[in-house]
């Protein structure tokens, strides 16, 4: 097993990082093996060196990467180089002297209240499988603020409908109890009727499932927010993780405390949290500037 393989081992069995972010180390891992092959004719990760990461940097922004993605894949290094010295394959980190500029925080995307109301309250799901598990899939999305591989994770024994409950599995398995408001009680105990009714799973006890009762793929969640956010905002992001912005967002307008959000979407700590701050103080102007006779 080479050193890239047992590091992705390392972070799925001991660091319990989820299979999405291990993904996307992996491949992160490969478009920088794939750039020191090309431009620096090496492919031993244990040899690269400082200016090998440098220009690493400047590739990436010469090819336009967000700095976001820029930051995203210095981080992996830096947990893959934090491994080696771990392990003793490495004596230094290389990453040690290669500085990143501080690149500014984009503010979480959400749906407008009124337009979500309106895509649960009024807009035709249909009355079969499909139409009945593709809108609880919105609404329990947006009623806890759960991550999209929370949501596919789930088991019939993590919804609890007498105590109005729903137990989620996190990160580095976290496990965490959000509340469930009544009206959606209900919608849960007509989606689990029908999907009872007609669906034969023989895949296991996986909450939501595809019509064939499978356990339903991330991709198959996203292009299902995506088709019905489309029909109410033209925000450009339409992404189950908005939907979780949203949650944040609305809870936070409403007057719910920054520690109450920040264990319902099962933050590590407040840090993570505040930049949804942002968005309502962004909202606080926007209302001053209109109601302000001298704004």
């Amino acid at each position: 097993m080479g050193y890239k393989e047992s590091f992705l081992q390392y972070l799925k069995a001991e660091k319990r990082y989820s299979p999405h972010t291990i993904r996307s180390y992996s491949n992160d891992l490969n478009q920088f093996l794939s750039f020191l092959n090309e431009n620096c004719h090496n492919d031993d990760l244990v040899e690269v060196t400082s200016h090998d990461l440098r220009s690493w940097v400047v590739y990436l922004f010469e090819n336009k990467y967000s700095s976001a993605s820029i930051h995203r894949k210095i981080s992996c290094l830096r947990v893959f180089y934090r491994y080696l010295r771990k392990e003793q394959v490495v004596k230094s980190d290389p990453l040690e002297k290669v500085v990143l500029p501080r690149g500014r925080k984009r503010l979480p995307v959400f749906v407008e209240e009124n337009a979500l109301s309106k895509l649960l309250d009024e807009f035709e799901f249909g009355a079969d499988f499909a139409g009945i598990r593709d809108r609880t899939i919105i609404e329990m999305l947006y009623v806890t603020g759960m991550r999209r591989a929370e949501l596919t994770g789930l088991r019939d024994q993590d919804i609890d409908l007498i105590e109005e409950t729903v137990r989620v599995t996190g990160k580095r398995n976290k496990q965490r109890i959000i509340p469930l408001v009544k009206p959606f009680i209900k919608r849960l105990e007509e989606y689990v009727k029908v999907r009872n009714e007609t669906v034969n799973r023989s895949a296991g006890d996986w909450f939501f499932v595809t019509g064939k009762g499978n356990k339903l793929y991330d991709k198959h969640v996203y292009n299902i927010v995506k088709r019905y956010l489309s029909m109410v905002t033209t925000i450009e992001k339409k992404s189950p993780h908005v939907l979780r912005h949203t949650f944040a967002t609305h809870m936070l307008n409403k007057g719910a405390d920054l520690n109450s959000i920040k264990e319902f979407l099962g933050h590590a700590n407040l840090s993570a949290t505040q930049i949804y701050t942002h968005n309502s103080f962004e909202m606080l102007k926007k209302i001053y500037k209109q109601a302000h006779p001298r704004a």
